[in-house]
């Protein structure tokens, strides 16, 4: 099955897109004419940051929305569908890529001493359908509003902390392992409409997600020891993969979990 080879005025949402690897992505379609919806959580302090990335993209010659909303909301989600259903049809055009870089759960361990230290069936419900459950949510509505057809690219965030542990870690690692389950059931659903899903695992990186986890600096160390290149991967390094993967020739490639990494997960 074929798809159209341009990605010029065409819209990406980007969840998650007000730093790391959403904020690179955002930039990096851009510079090829891509539109930016971009959804994302902060506050007053980190506002202006939000307000560069915009600044990037329009100047890179793109449109660029942002809407400061908890993207698992189901009524902040409709809100933001609503006006990018217009912006499509103001460009005449659709939604070419959908990426899930949602960085926010709880990190606690399972088992704590003192046990009121330990992680809540709250945090775990809000960690999953926060970093998981939430990317079929906006793909369902996405799809079902017909404002991504044939030729979109659905991608999502993982790390190789979805089959391995760290202390405080687990909420997320399970999220991590949901995710990749969930992809690869879209990639399965999708694919009738032309549609292709894929899981991207960056090596470990520095962003501000990684500084939130305890002992981040031993594993950034490690991970750089470790590295074939002895470097981190950086969110450029994501950016760049995931542009290239939403070019025209790569409609077989589906249902994946593709490392971006320099080749850290190979070596033990």
């Amino acid at each position: 099955m074929g798809e159209s080879s341009g990605m010029k005025n065409q819209w990406a949402v980007i969840l998650g897109a007000s730093s790391g690897f959403g904020e690179a992505t955002a930039l990096e379609l851009a510079k090829h004419g891509v539109h930016i919806c971009g959804v994302h959580l902060d506050r007053k302090t980190t506002l202006a940051n939000v307000e560069r990335i915009a600044g990037a993209i329009t100047s890179a010659g793109a449109r660029a929305e942002f809407f400061n909303v908890n993207a698992a909301d189901a009524d902040k989600r409709k809100a933001v569908l609503d006006r990018l259903q217009q912006l499509t049809q103001e460009t005449r055009s659709s939604v070419k890529v959908l990426m899930h870089s949602l960085a926010f759960g709880a990190l606690k361990r399972y088992i704590a001493e003192p046990p009121e230290d330990a992680l809540t069936q709250p945090q775990m419900e809000m960690t999953l359908d926060v970093m998981a459950h939430s990317l079929v949510y906006w793909t369902q509505e996405l799809v079902s509003r017909k404002l991504m057809t044939q030729g979109g690219k659905v991608f999502a965030m993982t790390s190789s902390g979805g089959a391995r542990v760290w202390h405080t870690y687990g909420a997320v690692s399970a999220a991590k392992a949901a995710l990749e389950s969930h992809m690869r059931q879209l990639a399965l659903e999708l694919a009738p409409y032309g549609i292709t899903a894929n899981t991207i695992r960056a090596g470990v990186t520095d962003t501000p997600a990684l500084r939130k986890i305890p002992g981040n600096e031993e594993m950034m160390k490690f991970s750089t020891m470790r590295n074939p290149y002895h470097r981190l991967t950086t969110p450029p390094d994501v950016a760049q993969a995931i542009a290239t993967l939403c070019n025209s020739g790569t409609h077989w490639v589906t249902g994946n979990v593709i490392g971006v990494d320099g080749g850290e997960d190979i070596v033990g």
